[in-house]
């Protein structure tokens, strides 16, 4: 039920990180995977790990920011392969400043990715998949949605406003057989953390929120995304998936640990 085999897949922002290992995953599943990114060499670093394994592919230069961009895409894309299956969207950026210290650019810069461009490949492959009747579109939120974190107000804002686009959409699309979900991870070893990651302590302060006690792997987010895209999924729509190894649901857990551990 977790295979792809044959599946006709959209992947944009899969030059590096997240959108790179769904990329893959997707490839080792059977599927076949239209890339797309604004980083040409890292799509080429993409193309490649898929051929290694076998894989179907292509690559476009795309600026997930331009609506005519991405429906052009994702046009070639069925013109191709007759349909389009599976619409995955991943890029996102963050600039971490006080709310009152930011710029009108610096806004627009951050919602324009996070918010318009999900809004862009939502809507084009909808667009697709509803007269087709089938269908399942996943994009990248983030436990920003959910938690606080200083610095972090627009970031978080388009987060948790992508989580509700997705459910609203996935209301609409529901009874012409397509589904849409987000997956929201926590702290996960991408170019978008690298700042955090080059501070020994700001990098162990991120994980010790978490139960498993490290950072993610982009490759532990690609699984839930290759469960959202297969036929194991069929019933799963609306959903906004936490895959953060605990930080959401279990935050106080270990709050009071040593009283818990001498009851």
């Amino acid at each position: 039920m977790l295979g792809l085999e044959g599946k006709i897949t959209a992947v944009i922002g899969a030059a590096s990180g997240i959108g790179q290992a769904i990329a893959v995953a997707f490839a080792k599943q059977g599927a076949v995977v239209a890339c797309s990114d604004v980083d040409g060499d890292g799509l080429k670093a993409t193309t490649a790990a898929i051929e290694a394994v076998g894989g179907q592919t292509d690559a476009s230069i795309v600026d997930v920011r331009s609506s005519a961009e991405v429906d052009s895409w994702l046009g070639r894309v069925v013109a191709e392969h007759g349909r389009l299956d599976v619409a995955v969207c991943t890029p996102g950026i963050n600039i971490r400043k006080p709310l009152i210290e930011y710029t009108d650019a610096e806004y627009d810069a951050v919602t324009d990715v996070n918010l318009r461009g999900s809004f862009n490949v939502l809507r084009g492959a909808g667009r697709i998949m509803a007269p087709q009747g089938s269908g399942s579109m996943i994009v990248i939120s983030s436990i920003s949605s959910r938690v606080v974190e200083p610095g972090q107000v627009i970031y978080a804002g388009t987060k948790a406003a992508l989580a509700q686009m997705v459910r609203v959409f996935a209301a609409e699309l529901g009874r012409a057989g397509v589904r849409v979900n987000a997956i929201a991870p926590g702290p996960v070893e991408t170019a978008l953390t690298e700042p955090i990651r080059a501070s020994s302590a700001w990098a162990g302060a991120y994980a010790e929120k978490v139960a498993l006690g490290r950072w993610a792997r982009p490759s532990e987010i690609a699984g839930p995304a290759v469960f959202l895209a297969s036929d194991a999924a069929t019933y799963v729509t609306g959903e906004l998936m936490f895959v953060d190894g605990g930080w959401v649901d279990l935050d106080a857990q270990f709050a009071d640990q040593d009283a818990v551990a001498t009851d």
